[in-house]
């Protein structure tokens, strides 16, 4: 393991670890040379130049306030709508540097900053939109950092939830359901299926096998990751590797629907080791 998956190895294998670390380290996988603890310094910086704007017993929706006049007025971070799916906007480093990302990522930084100003403030894996929330004296705040940290309401989340449920179920649904705070290992997760999902359909496979990797060391209990790494280990013609993953995957979930195919899958691969020898 190099030393870079060793740090995330370690830092993840707490429950509550740093997003921001989490998310740096992931992105060395593209940029080797990336130095985590600078970027970590410059988003210490945001919040100490929002700290000093506001009293010390600020409320926190005076602090949310000064987080969106620092963070989308003066430093004009945006929300990248006009080419979402570049993998850039997935990468912390390249959010700082570009000012521009999507949901999830700008959520990280929304969060990172607000815990520096001791704020109880979560993400929220919202269906097809991720969103931060934090309490306040009156209840608690929706936030979008997609769009400049504006405040959702109950229409505002319902009209989300129309998107991707059905329109009379959209209107009924409990909206405290989709509202749960998401862990850090969810949202790390949720940032690492979107850079697979990205460099598979590019078929950059060695980048999305970096992605992989980090999966694993972050949910090494999911047969699922299991069986998509095994599966590119085969595309990649790492046969051994592939075999590996994918008995493992079998011997995990021997009932799971898709598991005639993977006997195949691992007959084929015993038959291309058995020719490497």
């Amino acid at each position: 393991m190099n030393r870079g998956l060793d740090r995330f190895a370690e830092l993840v294998s707490s429950e509550n670890f740093s997003l921001a670390e989490a998310s740096l380290l992931i992105a060395q996988d593209r940029y080797g040379d990336l130095d985590v603890d600078r970027y970590l310094e410059r988003i210490t910086t945001m919040a100490d130049t929002v700290r000093s704007r506001i009293s010390g017993d600020a409320f926190a929706e005076q602090k949310v306030l000064a987080i969106n006049h620092h963070l989308f007025r003066e430093l004009q971070f945006l929300g990248n709508f006009d080419n979402y799916y570049d993998p850039r906007n997935s990468y912390l480093n390249e959010v700082l540097d570009r000012h521009t990302g999507i949901p999830i990522t700008l959520s990280i930084l929304y969060m990172e900053i607000g815990k520096r100003l001791g704020l109880n403030i979560h993400g929220v894996s919202f269906p097809g939109h991720f969103l931060v929330k934090l309490k306040v004296k009156r209840g608690q705040l929706v936030i979008d950092p997609f769009i400049g940290g504006e405040t959702q309401s109950e229409a505002d989340l319902r009209q989300r939830l129309a998107q991707v449920l059905p329109a009379s179920e959209a209107q009924t649904a409990p909206i405290h359901r989709y509202l749960e705070a998401a862990t850090p290992r969810q949202i790390i997760a949720r940032m690492l299926r979107n850079l697979k999902n990205i460099h598979m359909q590019a078929e950059k496979f060695d980048a999305a096998l970096d992605v992989m990797q980090r999966m694993l060391l972050l949910l090494p209990e999911s047969a699922v990751e299991l069986r998509d790494r095994g599966l590119l280990y085969q595309k990649l013609e790492c046969f051994r590797p592939a075999l590996s993953d994918l008995q493992n995957y079998v011997r995990r979930v021997p009932d799971a629907p898709d598991s005639g195919d993977m006997h195949l899958r691992i007959a084929e691969l015993k038959r291309a080791c058995a020719s490497l020898n």
